[in-house]
């Protein structure tokens, strides 16, 4: 129990420190609040029962570097028990005679946990000190090509040695502190550790063993103190943003979903993102929440093929660019930089593919892919600043309704030999296929369209096809920042779904699937949409296609399948393809980054229409070698931009593996 002086000094430090720390606190809540938009407090509903599972499990976390986030997961949870550990010190200290150590069930099992748990923090944080500081692995930094904070490579080395040594000694000091304790009451078969660290003062004066006590609860508690107004400036803050993300996140139908911009407001005289405040409020929070691991860095297809673009760079950026100007920002101030000069070059910009890696390794939830199309959206719509090979891109869009520029009237000429009807012919299908525009244009996507209307017509499936009437969905134009011309190509598509009013619609490529199932609802269009490995799944599976008993091209013996980044992680339809290729009687080789990990092919995010930004290799020959690491004959895929990109990645490597499509393998199948 702590003297009256005692208590006297640590309440006026309490007072002091629970006001600095309202101040910056207050400080980040005006700088959130400049964001646009507001959170929709009814999602809370929702998440209320799973968010406190995922931030107890850490399940997040453990996707990714399973060791050093298991040491991480036995700091966290040990401090979420000493939550419960300090309040009763707190109260030992200044409430005399407060005995919950007292000889009962629920004493002695806290007794146990405090000393468990005190282990536990301090042998996980020695474990996560030596890796940072004695091991020092590269994916813990960016490399010095990549647009980072200059304070921030030295700041989040010394956020990591300060918080390091505040749990040491915050931990190390109250476990110290409860075997000077032990001396004076004897071993506790309840705090085992604590009991044997105890015989080391038996021999102290029972004064020194006083003195002691009270030393470490200054050290442990003062520590707490101390460290309350400086954790809202570091990186650690995110233990108390990640569960507002968790929480209050805006739902989205998809991590690629995009807001629809509204043109037709005439006070808006910009559109997207050019300075912070352009950002949406969740974007902000992004900052705050960011672990500064570099998961996404270590996921990222560009960054891993040597471009300068680093998920993690751009909201580390965003933070320490808050921690200078975030007091006038909180006024209300302008930025006096844009995102551009400071969080992300133009160059990083337009090396991202879109493929959602980023979002989908996050373990607090935080969207630098939405942060970098919305910027994309700013230099396009109000500095016309992108790529010229765009130009050809946005210009065949916009004259032939697609960005291989081919006029409407050839669009069926794939299908030449076929049958193949338009919805003229056929008003009332069951099936709609939106066919796309690859499959429709590009030679190598038609024999893919040509071996799905094959299996539509053995399977005597009830289908049409737009033909003609048939555009674009925009999704490059989209992801590119060319907001406006998707905008004027979905209302366009919308309205002419909506005449058709389909049951059903099919695409075979994930880009199309996307835009119409999440982003067309923006737009007035809700459609059943499926893909064509999700409907061949279906044929099969009732019995109106049936494939022969072995595969007829006897020189394959292995195959494996790349999981498209829009139809795995952004749709999360990972089983309906391994399942059609289960039935061809080959087995299948999992790449060793697939599923909701899979390696995107460098298509994504409009890259089909530019050539790469600078690297030291390519995106699709990186996935390339990665399927003939493991000796597949077969790679297959179920996406025409990955069939496009991994082609060329054949022909470039001169392999005999070879690139076919589900639709294809299954077409040459069929009895």
């Amino acid at each position: 129990m702590l003297t009256q002086p005692e208590r006297i000094i640590f309440t006026l430090v309490v007072i002091l420190s629970l006001f600095l720390t309202f101040k910056a606190a207050r400080r980040i809540l005006f700088i959130i609040k400049r964001g646009h938009g507001k959170p929709d407090w009814k999602v809370i509903r929702q998440r209320i029962l799973i968010t406190p599972i995922r931030l107890i499990s850490f399940q997040p976390l453990f996707r990714f570097r399973r060791i050093p986030s298991f040491f991480h997961a036995m700091v966290g949870w040990g401090f979420l028990y000493f939550i419960i550990v300090n309040i009763q010190d707190l109260l030992q200290a200044f409430i005399p005679n407060y005995q919950f150590h007292s000889r009962t069930t629920i004493g002695d099992l806290y007794s146990l946990g405090s000393d468990f748990f005190s282990i536990a923090i301090l042998i996980g944080m020695a474990a996560l000190i030596f890796r940072r500081f004695i091991l020092r692995p590269a994916t813990l930094s960016a490399r010095s090509d990549v647009l980072l904070h200059p304070k921030a490579r030295t700041g989040i080395m010394r956020d990591s040695a300060i918080v390091g040594m505040f749990v040491i000694f915050h931990v190390g000091s109250r476990f110290i502190g409860e075997s000077f304790k032990l001396v004076q009451q004897g071993p506790d078969p309840w705090q085992p550790f604590a009991s044997v660290l105890s015989n080391l003062w038996h021999d102290w004066d029972p004064v020194a063993l006083t003195i002691g006590e009270h030393i470490a609860f200054w050290v442990s508690i003062g520590l707490i103190l101390a460290f309350l107004p400086y954790f809202l400036f570091s990186k650690h803050i995110h233990i108390f943003f990640a569960p507002i993300n968790f929480l209050i996140k805006p739902t989205r139908k998809s991590i690629g979903e995009l807001s629809r911009l509204n043109f037709s407001d005439e006070s808006l005289e910009t559109f997207g993102v050019s300075h912070l405040e352009d950002l949406r409020w969740e974007q902000l929070v992004d900052s705050y929440a960011c672990i500064m691991c570099f998961r996404c860095q270590q996921v990222c297809p560009a960054y891993n093929t040597g471009k300068v673009l680093s998920p993690a760079a751009l909201e580390i950026n965003k933070r320490y660019f808050l921690n200078y100007f975030g007091k006038n920002i909180a006024k209300g101030d302008s930025s006096p930089q844009p995102l551009v000069e400071f969080a992300i070059s133009p160059e990083a910009i337009w090396a991202c593919t879109a493929c959602g890696a980023c979002i989908d390794i996050c373990p607090v939830n935080n969207e630098p892919m939405r942060d970098i199309l919305d910027i994309r959206r700013a230099l396009v719509l109000n500095e016309n600043a992108f790529p010229q090979q765009f130009q050809a891109t946005f210009r065949g869009m916009e004259r032939n309704v697609n960005p291989w520029n081919i006029p409407p009237s050839e669009r069926l000429k794939w299908a030449e030999g076929l049958v193949v009807p338009t919805i003229d012919q056929n008003s009332t299908p069951d099936i709609l296929w939106w066919v796309g525009c690859a499959p429709a244009t590009d030679s190598r996507a038609q024999k893919v369209a040509r071996s799905f209307a094959t299996i539509l017509n053995k399977a005597q499936v009830n289908f049409a096809v737009l033909g003609k009437n048939e555009q674009c969905t925009g999704d490059s134009a989209r992801r590119a920042g060319n907001e406006y011309l998707f905008n004027e190509m979905a209302t366009a598509n919308v309205d002419i779904l909506n005449t058709v009013a389909p049951k059903r619609i099919v695409t075979t490529c994930p880009h199309c699937l996307h835009t119409l199932k999440n982003e067309y609802p923006a737009f007035g269009g809700n459609y059943d949409i499926i893909h064509h490995t999700q409907l061949i799944h279906e044929l099969i599976s009732s019995g109106k296609l049936e494939l022969t008993a072995q595969f007829k091209a006897a020189k394959y013996s292995r195959l494996t399948y790349h999981d498209p980044c829009y139809l795995s992680r952004h749709n999360h339809i990972l089983d309906a393809p391994r399942k059609d290729l289960d039935l061809l009687g080959l087995p299948l080789t999992e790449l060793p980054r697939h599923r909701l990990k899979s390696f995107c092919c460098g298509a994504g995010g409009a890259q089909m229409w530019k050539e790469e930004e600078h690297g030291w290799e390519r995106i699709n020959m990186n996935r390339f070698k990665e399927a003939e690491s493991i000796g597949a004959d077969i790679l297959a895929v179920g996406c025409p931009f990955c069939m496009i990109m991994l082609t060329d990645a054949r022909k470039a490597a001169d392999s005999d593996m070879q690139v076919l499509d589900i639709a294809e393998l299954v077409a040459s199948q069929l009895e």
